[in-house]
């Protein structure tokens, strides 16, 4: 397969921006921080420039303070809502990490997917078992279904595969990442009030909330 077939499917396929995943994860804090910084109505290379000055970030290069910047502000913009970035900016961290899970969502399918049709069904059904072969199911049948997914390579599935188990752990789905279970979680009302307010009702389940 040449680079520029690769391309083309990576061009058509709604998980494009997915491997992004192996770089910018959850990263709380950072959302965290960025989310105060939009506040104070900064424009994104403004907000850069001050991360970068004072160190916020606290990594090793320019480039990956912008990477990472960039990956913030897309994904808390993806929300649509200021009153959600207010939410993950000032509530406390529960409530923030929940909110920070939704942005995730919002800005990558590959999350959306997972939260829904993995988590989401487990809630659905009452069925509170889980553990890594969850994980690799959802992204073998990717595999199957997306052209562009089925050229990524084993170590990215992997690496894939233990950050959404590491998402999960950072919002208290699960107590580690060899928990054999997922725990009850209750959805904030800033966060339900936001969803609403995005006519994203769908993703309810992800949050084990049914109406």
């Amino acid at each position: 397969m040449t680079l520029n077939s690769i391309t083309e499917i990576k061009r058509k396929s709604p998980y494009a921006g997915s491997g992004s995943l192996t770089r910018e994860q959850f990263l709380f804090f950072e959302m965290r921080t960025t989310a105060k910084l939009l506040m104070e109505e900064l424009s994104e290379e403004e907000i850069f420039k001050r991360i970068y000055d004072e160190n916020l970030f606290q990594f090793p290069t320019e480039k990956s303070i912008r990477l990472i910047t960039t990956g913030c502000i897309r994904r808390l913009k993806a929300m649509n809502d200021d009153s959600l970035i207010t939410a993950l900016a000032t509530q406390p961290t529960d409530i923030a990490k929940q909110i920070c899970l939704y942005a995730m969502m919002k800005q990558s399918k590959l999350v959306w997917d997972f939260m829904l049709s993995v988590v989401g069904e487990k809630y659905r059904q009452k069925d509170m078992s889980f553990g890594k072969k969850e994980a690799n199911i959802f992204l073998m049948r990717l595999q199957e279904q997306d052209d562009y997914i089925a050229t990524w390579s084993e170590s990215t599935i992997s690496k894939i595969r233990q950050i959404l188990i590491k998402i999960l752990v950072e919002t208290e789905y699960l107590d580690n990442i060899n928990t054999d279970h997922l725990n009850p979680v209750l959805l904030s009302r800033v966060l339900e009030n936001g969803i609403r307010n995005n006519n994203d009702e769908i993703v309810f389940p992800a949050f084990n909330y049914f109406e």
